[in-house]
C-alpha cells in the first residue's frame, strides 16, 4: 500500500469528523453558547486565569497534550501491521479521543476550570472525587516521569539538540513579554518575532555541535539533564502563564505542527510504499516489541495517538483558565485531538515505510532480534548516513527519527542529509514531548494546591504565592526524584494501562455531567467509548500482571497495577450508581439560559 492513500485518508475523515461531528458537540451535545460568561473573564487573575486569543490557545492546548504517546505509541504498535494502529487512531481520535478532550475541557469550563477529580467529587460523588484525586495524581506523577525520561534519553550528549530546545525558553519569554505588556493583543507580531527566532536557533544547532567549546557548553550527561528538566519545570509552574508557558507551547506548535506537515509534503513528493504489511503475524501475540496480542494491546500501546486520560489532565487544568469563549471549546479540544490523530499517522508510516527486518533491528532488543532469524536490509547504510549506532534501541524514538529522516532525505534537493535529518527529528521529538512536561507540572500544582486546601485553606488560593511555591517544589520534586533514579523506566507498561483507565474514568464522569444536564439522550456520545475502554483496559491490566509482570518478579509492579485498578473500578462503581439517581430524578430546573438540568443531588 502506498503511504500517500494513508494520508490522504486520514485527512478526509479528520476533515468531515471536525465539521459534522464536533459542530454536533458543540451545538447539541454541548450547547456552546457565546454569551456565557468564562472563568477566564470571571475569575481573571492576570496569572493562571487569563482570556486568550483561540489560535494561541490552540497552540498551547496541542503542544501540552502532544507528547511522546503519538508519536512513539504508533512506531511500538507497527510491530503488528499497519492496519490495526491505523483504524484505531482514525477511528479513536475521532469517536473517543476528539469527545473525550472536548467533554472534559467543556465540563471544567463550566466548574470554574476546576481539575477532572474535583468535578467527579461535584458530579459523581464525595468518595469518587477523593479516590479519583489520589489514582490521578498518583498517574500524573507516572506520567510526567516517563515523559521526561523519554527527553534526558534523546537530548543526552546531543548539543544541537540541547541548544535548540533550550533556545525556545527566552524566545518563548521575549514573545510573553511582547504580546502581553508591549504590544497586548499582538498575536502576529509575536508569532513573526518567535518563529525567526526558531528558525535562526534551528540553523545555528549544527554550528553549536561542530564547534568544540559550544558542543562542550550544551553537552549534558543523562543525570544533568534529569536535573535541569525538573528545575524547568518547576519555573513552569510557577510563573505567570503568558510569560512562560504559553508562548513556549505556542511557539513549539509552530515546529510541531510545521514539520508534520513537512512530513506530509515529503510523502506526497516521494510517495513510499508502506513495507510493513497490514498484518503481521504477531496480531495474536508473541512479538518482539510488545509480547501481547493485536487486541487489547494495541490501543493501550497507541495510547494519545487515539485516546489519552493525561488529555484530561491538561483539559482541566491549564487549558479551561484561558478560554475565552465557550465556542473555542470545539476549536481548542476536538480540533487539537483531531491534529494529534494525524500526527500519529504520520509516525505510522515514518515506521512503516522501513524494511521490516530493520524496524525490529532497531525497535527489539538485540536477543529477540536473533531470535527472529531476520537479517537488516538497509540497516548498516542509514547507519553510516546518520552517524550513530541505531540496532538494538528500543523505544520507537530512534526508529521513527530514522523514518523520517528516510523520507525528508528521499526528495531530491534534500539528498545527502540523512545525518541532519535525523539529529532534527530527535531534537524535533524533545520540544514535542517537553511541552506536556511543564503543562502537565502547572496542573499537577493546581491538583495538590487543591488537596491541600482542604487542610490549610490558603493553599487553595492561586494567588498565594508561598503556596504556589511549596505546591510546585513538592510535585516537581516528586516525578523529578523518579526521572534522577531512572526506575520509572520499567514502569512504563503501567503508565500505559493507568493512562487508558483515566481517559475511561474521564468518559464516564462527562456522561454524568451530560445526564445531569438533561441530555441523556447525548449520553452515548459519551458512555459508548467510555463503557468500550473498560474491558480493553482491565484485560490489559489483567494480562499484564499474568503474562509480563509476575513472570518477571517485578511484584511492586503487581501491587502498582492492583491499587491503580481497584481505585478506578471504585470510581466507576460510583459513577454507575449515580447514573441510577440521576436517571430517576423526576424534577428538574431552568438555567440561566433555558436550558433543561437536573438538580444536583446531595451525597
Amino acid at each position: 500500500m502506498n503511504a500517500l492513500t494513508l494520508v490522504f485518508a486520514a485527512l478526509c475523515v479528520f476533515a468531515i469528523a471536525y465539521r459534522f461531528y464536533g459542530i454536533f458537540l458543540g451545538n447539541k451535545v454541548m450547547n456552546l453558547r457565546d454569551d456565557r460568561v468564562t472563568p477566564a473573564v470571571a475569575l481573571a487573575d492576570g496569572h493562571d486565569y487569563v482570556k486568550t486569543n483561540k489560535f494561541v490557545l490552540f497552540g498551547h492546548h496541542f503542544a501540552a497534550i502532544a507528547a511522546a504517546g503519538p508519536l512513539l505509541g504508533p512506531v511500538l504498535a507497527a510491530q503488528f501491521g499497519f492496519l490495526p494502529g491505523a483504524l484505531w487512531i482514525l477511528i479513536g481520535a475521532v469517536l473517543a479521543g476528539g469527545v473525550h478532550d472536548a467533554i472534559v475541557l467543556f465540563a471544567s469550563v463550566r466548574h470554574k476550570g476546576k481539575s477532572i477529580s474535583t468535578i467527579a467529587g461535584t458530579e459523581v460523588s464525595r468518595l469518587g472525587g477523593k479516590v479519583a484525586s489520589v489514582a490521578i495524581l498518583f498517574i500524573l506523577i507516572l506520567t510526567l516521569a516517563g515523559l521526561s525520561i523519554a527527553v534526558v534519553n534523546a537530548m543526552f550528549n546531543s548539543p544541537w539538540g540541547t541548544f535548540t530546545v533550550l533556545s525556545t525558553i527566552p524566545i518563548a519569554m521575549i514573545m510573553g513579554v511582547y504580546m502581553q505588556k508591549l504590544r497586548p493583543g499582538d498575536i502576529k507580531g509575536g508569532s513573526v518575532i518567535g518563529v525567526v527566532l526558531l528558525a535562526l536557533a534551528i540553523v545555528v544547532g549544527p554550528h553549536v555541535a561542530a564547534d568544540p567549546d559550544l558542543a562542550q557548553m550544551f553537552t549534558f550527561s543523562k543525570k544533568e539533564i534529569a536535573v535541569i528538566i525538573p528545575v524547568y519545570g518547576f519555573f513552569a509552574s510557577v510563573l505567570p502563564v503568558w510569560l512562560l508557558l504559553v508562548p513556549r507551547d505556542y511557539l513549539s506548535t509552530y515546529l510541531k505542527i510545521g514539520t508534520i506537515v513537512l512530513l506530509a509534503l515529503g510523502i506526497v513528493f516521494i510517495h513510499p510504499d508502506l513495507q510493513m504489511p497490514a498484518l503481521t503475524d504477531y496480531i495474536h501475540g508473541g512479538g518482539p516489541i510488545i509480547p501481547g496480542a493485536a487486541f487489547p494491546f494495541v490501543f493501550i500501546t497507541i495510547a494519545c495517538g487515539a485516546l489519552s486520560g493525561f488529555h484530561a489532565i491538561i483539559g482541566s487544568g491549564t487549558t479551561p483558565k484561558m478560554i475565552a469563549n465557550e465556542r473555542d471549546i470545539i476549536f481548542v479540544g476536538y480540533g487539537a485531538m483531531l491534529m494529534e490523530g494525524f500526527v500519529g499517522i504520520m509516525a505510522l508510516i515514518a515506521a512503516c515505510v522501513l524494511v521490516p527486518a530493520d524496524y525490529f533491528a532497531i525497535n527489539a532488543a538485540p536477543k529477540a532480534f536473533e531470535a527472529l532469524n531476520m537479517v537488516p536490509v538497509n540497516l548498516p547504510q542509514l547507519a553510516q548516513e546518520v552517524g550513530e549506532k541505531i540496532q538494538g534501541r528500543p523505544g520507537g524514538a530512534v526508529s521513527l527519527a530514522v523514518g523520517m529522516a528516510y523520507i525528508f532525505s528521499s526528495v531530491p534537493f534534500l539528498e545527502g542529509m540523512m545525518g541532519y535529518w535525523y539529529h532534527f527529528a530527535i531534537m524535533f521529538e524533545a520540544v514535542f514531548i517537553l511541552t506536556a512536561v511543564d503543562a502537565g507540572t502547572r496542573v499537577g500544582r493546581y491538583m495538590l494546591q487543591e488537596m491541600l486546601g482542604t487542610i490549610h485553606k490558603p493553599f487553595a488560593d492561586n494567588s498565594w504565592l508561598p503556596g504556589v511555591a511549596i505546591t510546585s517544589a513538592l510535585f516537581t520534586s516528586a516525578w523529578g526524584y523518579l526521572v534522577y533514579t531512572g526506575d520509572i523506566t520499567t514502569i512504563w507498561p503501567l503508565f500505559g494501562m493507568s493512562n487508558q483507565l483515566l481517559a475511561t474514568c474521564a468518559l464516564l464522569i462527562g456522561t454524568t455531567m451530560l445526564i445531569r444536564l438533561g441530555k441523556a439522550r447525548y449520553a452515548w456520545v459519551t458512555g459508548a467509548p467510555g463503557l468500550f475502554m473498560i474491558p480493553v483496559v482491565m484485560s490489559a491490566g489483567y494480562l499484564n500482571i499474568v503474562d509480563n509482570f509476575l513472570p518477571k518478579g517485578l511484584y511492586l509492579l503487581v501491587t502498582l497495577a492492583v491499587v491503580v485498578m481497584v481505585l478506578m473500578v471504585i470510581v466507576f462503581i460510583e459513577t454507575f450508581r449515580r447514573w441510577y439517581a440521576l436517571l430517576h430524578v423526576d424534577h428538574s430546573v431552568k438555567d440561566g439560559f433555558g436550558d433543561e438540568v437536573l438538580a444536583l443531588a446531595e451525597d
